[in-house]
């Protein structure tokens, strides 16, 4: 396909092939996270992961630079363009990230997106990219809607969904827990979508859910007569499905109503500061977790850990390593290109790529561009550690055992991509 393109440019355009006429233009991508609204702190997290993912894959040491980040940025290249990063703050509004999208690519001239923390924000970015021909690079909004029922060829997801959070808890979700449960959910795609994810996986392991999810907008601060209508209906378990800085208040005032008193509180452990606010009632709790600076045993994750204090002066936190390993596929798939960022180029080069990041082996699928990676079990130990080493790990999910379904009602035929890939990541993955 890349080569009938070349040959279709030459013929009308009379120019030189891609990499030859762009070799030394700035490839601009745009940054669509959020820094100032309900999900501050994950596009935070995924800023800086990013920026470190792609120094990492280049080679590239922040020491070298006195630990100045955009110092050690200035002289990033892929291959042998240099790199341009635009970041834009959406504060997790749908239209606000499509607008500045489309700005991007049109006034700023981006040819790779990557974003963003709301899932909602990034349902409408696949559409922008489709429409403008352009990539992108889904980090960290975890709906699995964005992999199934809205999936398109041009967007890649290198972070997990909250299909494999729920195949993660499943694996201990009846142990003790009660099997009679209940969901507190956002009201918002990621928090709509999880719920029905979560129903059905965890159904199938044989918890009963005693109603429909319980459903309150993200934004709310007094969470009575939601958590009201938890502790009256007769579950012996809460999954609550939140995002964000509101998730203090909501686990606050649980511990408050003494909603975890009647009833096991089965919610993923959050970011760092979050957990810090916590009520030491949730001491001694387990549950599922995506990443913890402190559990992986590898190479990139060492260098994370290390460069990102230096940096920083903080530990990577919860979707730090998503933003990384994003920046490591980009910087790995352009390079392949040898700059080359049309869709053409780019989509064989990440359809079935495996890389070491820092979790340990990522591969992303051909069919859905869904990534496969390991999760955390893990239990709550303390809320006051200074390094901020919170848990105890209980056990590894692998990447298989976590690994979604292919589900793509408008394109099933797909999933039977995915044959020689499923070989290959098993041979990556039975050496870990």
């Amino acid at each position: 396909m890349k080569k009938r393109l070349l040959v279709v440019l030459a013929a009308l355009l009379m120019v030189l092939p891609f990499a030859s006429v762009r070799a030394q233009e700035p490839l601009v991508i745009g940054l669509l996270t959020d820094l100032s609204g309900a999900l501050t702190i994950y596009g935070i997290e995924l800023e800086q992961g990013f920026k470190l993912g792609l120094l990492y894959a280049a080679g590239i040491d922040p020491a070298d630079y006195n630990n100045d980040i955009n110092a050690a940025l200035a002289d990033l290249k892929i291959a042998g363009r240099p790199v341009v990063i635009e970041v834009r703050d959406n504060r997790s509004d749908p239209d606000t990230g499509a607008s500045q999208a489309r700005d991007l690519i049109e006034q700023s001239g981006a040819e790779i997106l990557v974003g963003a923390p709301s899932s909602g924000v990034t349902l409408g970015l696949q559409q922008v990219a489709l429409d403008n021909d352009v990539i992108l690079f889904v980090a960290p909004g975890a709906s699995p809607a964005i992999t199934t029922t809205n999936f398109n060829v041009n967007s890649f997801r290198v972070c997990r969904n909250t299909t494999q959070d729920s195949l993660a808890l499943a694996s201990f979700a009846t142990e003790g827990l009660g099997k009679k449960w209940v969901i507190l959910a956002a009201d918002y795609d990621f928090g709509r979508s999880s719920a029905t994810t979560f129903t059905n996986v965890l159904s199938a392991y044989g918890v009963e859910f005693v109603q429909d999810p319980i459903f309150a907008p993200l934004e709310t601060t007094d969470f009575t007569p939601y958590l009201q209508q938890v502790m009256d209906s007769g579950a012996e378990a809460l999954l609550p499905i939140w995002a964000g800085d509101t998730s203090v208040a909501l686990f606050q005032q649980i511990a408050e109503l003494g909603v975890n008193t009647k009833l096991n509180v089965v919610g993923a452990f959050n970011s760092n500061d979050i957990v810090k606010a916590s009520d030491p009632s949730t001491i001694g709790n387990v549950s599922w977790i995506v990443y913890h600076y402190s559990f992986p045993q590898t190479a990139a994750n060492d260098w994370l850990v290390e460069k990102h204090l230096a940096v920083y002066n903080d530990v990577p936190d919860l979707f730090t390593e998503c933003g990384f390993a994003t920046g490591q596929a980009l910087f790995t798939s352009v390079t392949a290109t040898e700059g080359d960022t049309l869709p053409e180029a780019l989509i064989p080069a990440l359809e079935g790529l495996i890389f070491e990041g820092p979790k340990g082996v990522y591969g992303i699928r051909p069919s859905d561009h869904q990534a496969l990676v390991p999760m955390y079990i893990a239990r709550l130990v303390n809320l006051d550690d200074p390094d901020q080493k919170f848990y105890e790990l209980v056990g590894e999910v692998s990447a298989i055992n976590a690994a979604p379904p292919c589900n793509l009602p408008n394109a099933p035929e797909r999933c039977e991509l995915d044959a020689d890939f499923n070989a290959a990541f098993a041979e990556a993955t039975a050496s870990e």
